[in-house]
């Protein structure tokens, strides 16, 4: 059976890419902080396993990792997706205690996840697996008052590539996802504070999230001798070709 871990499982695009890897087959690690979300996704699926961790905190990641592997025997797959978008606001009204917060999670928290994913698919038999770092427009192009998320998702795409790169002699293969206003509660979130800046604000298209979940379980699906090393999926009308 073919193996994947996924981190932020809890909600948004990792609870809805679980739900199209469980519907596929895969036996699916559940990581995320809120088990009790994590229990409501793994309900009737007997190939589903809650795994209750916080991504910043490296012994409770070992041991999650730890015991999806003594579950799975393997690892085909790490979907490094957990990340939050911090305060919008120009640099100089950005506390740097929440930088801070968003480099913990999506910069920190995605190597720590990427590195134990990496020691296991090269120390298992046989070697190799895939990495898919979810990245996001703001990876390529930033939407204003951006600056903690966007220097984040700057930091993935270059872990992306040493990852790709340092992995070609394990066989571990490294793609990254950049999604664009797919519907979930941080896009929603940002939505609200859209509004409430500009009642009047025309908010930007949005596409369902199950679109990019069926996007990550394509790239998943490959044999290691293909990678999807860069994926955009996005709103079609929303505006980011051109939009600098």
């Amino acid at each position: 059976m073919k193996t994947i871990l996924i981190t932020g499982a809890s909600s948004g695009i990792g609870a809805a890419t679980a739900q199209a890897f469980l519907e596929d087959g895969w036996l699916v690690g559940l990581l995320a902080r809120r088990e009790s979300r994590l229990n409501d996704i793994a309900d009737g699926h007997a190939n589903a396993v809650p795994l209750v961790a916080d991504v910043q905190d490296a012994d409770a990641m070992q041991a999650a990792f730890d015991h999806f592997i003594t579950r799975a025997g393997h690892l085909d797959v790490l979907f490094n997706n957990a990340g939050i978008f911090g305060p919008s606001g120009p640099i100089d009204e950005i506390p740097i205690e929440a930088f801070d917060s968003v480099a913990s999670v999506n910069i920190r928290g995605m190597f720590i996840a990427a590195r134990l994913a990496f020691a296991q698919m090269r120390a298992q038999s046989p070697q190799g697996g895939r990495i898919i770092n979810n990245g996001s427009l703001s990876a390529h192009n930033p939407r204003p008052g951006s600056v903690c998320y966007t220097t984040s998702k700057h930091a993935i795409t270059g872990l992306t590539r040493c990852l790709s790169l340092d992995g070609r002699a394990f066989d571990i293969a490294c793609g990254q996802i950049d999604i664009g206003n797919a519907r979930t509660e941080l896009v929603e979130e940002l939505n609200q504070r859209i509004l409430k800046n500009d009642p009047e604000a025309k908010l930007m298209p949005m596409m369902d999230v199950n679109d990019a979940a069926r996007s990550a379980l394509h790239m998943a699906s490959l044999p290691l001798s293909a990678n999807v090393q860069f994926m955009t999926v996005m709103a079609t009308k929303m505006p980011y070709i051109g939009r600098g």
